[in-house]
């Protein structure tokens, strides 16, 4: 790009959201960028921001925060006078059986993941109206928003809610120019799940996906990338799921026990 457009991350102090920020820093962007609670790491995915030869600006934000999200992402709009892009990356992971599952976890999960991304959508969106700014945003869901998960009631809803919410903005964004995807991460080798950066994981073997791994980061900074480049610009409303092709295997547990089961006899005349 001829000039460098604004783009804000959201949760960059590690994971995807590092690796997306330091991505489009090297493929032109500028970039707003926030952490939760480690200054140090939000500070650290700055200075690799400006050491691929963009402009970094830090804000402390915490999605269950209406105020917090308000005052980071202002702060970061009036910074840079201004953002074409948006990457609302942020959210928290949470696991527990249905029936143990407290109403405040329960709150706690749906309030980060999805009435936060909500919040800061929204502020972004109308920015870009009042801005006439032709903008893109990425919402970072899961593959679970289509899979689900044991313990995962308040996790799995609340990113099939954020691939809801992804459709509908892009219906309401679109006539202003806006246009709104989500990347759908299968199992990512990040902190969230206990894996070091920079941990060599191409040899975790991950025999009911296709591609037999976990994905990376960097994996999913590219798929973001994509949705936010010229090349994607009649693409909106749509989740692209970047899971090495683990919601291709739902049958596929059941079929290899009903093959099993043929192969020693147990089913025959042809039923099964």
């Amino acid at each position: 790009m001829s000039k460098r457009e604004v783009v804000i991350v959201t949760g960059a102090s590690s994971g995807i959201g590092r690796a997306t920020a330091v991505h489009l820093a090297e493929f032109g962007y500028d970039v707003g960028l926030t952490f939760g609670s480690n200054e140090a790491a939000g500070e650290e995915t700055a200075r690799r921001v400006r050491a691929a030869g963009g402009r970094a600006e830090v804000r402390q934000m915490s999605l269950g925060d209406p105020a917090s999200i308000e005052r980071a992402l202002g702060g970061l709009i009036e910074a840079f006078r201004g953002v074409a892009a948006f990457v609302n990356n942020a959210g928290t992971l949470a696991l527990a059986s249905f029936t143990d599952i407290s109403l405040a976890d329960w709150r706690g999960v749906i309030d980060v993941n999805l009435t936060g991304s909500f919040l800061a959508g929204q502020l972004i969106a109308r920015h870009m109206i009042e801005t006439k700014t032709p903008g893109r945003i990425v919402n970072v869901s899961s593959v679970h928003e289509a899979v689900p998960l044991l313990g995962g009631a308040a996790y799995c809803t609340s990113k099939a809610g954020i691939g809801m919410l992804t459709k509908c903005m892009a219906l309401d964004l679109a006539p202003h120019g806006i246009r709104v995807n989500a990347v759908g991460p299968g199992e990512t080798a990040t902190p969230m799940i206990g894996v070091a950066e920079g941990e060599d994981i191409m040899g975790r073997r991950r025999p009911e996906t296709p591609l037999g791994r976990p994905g990376t980061p960097g994996e999913m900074a590219g798929a973001i990338a994509y949705l936010l480049a010229p090349e994607a610009r009649f693409t909106t409303g749509t989740t692209l799921f970047v899971d090495g092709g683990l919601t291709l295997m739902a049958a596929i547990g059941n079929q290899r026990t009903i093959m099993e089961s043929m192969r020693q006899g147990e089913v025959t005349n042809g039923n099964s």
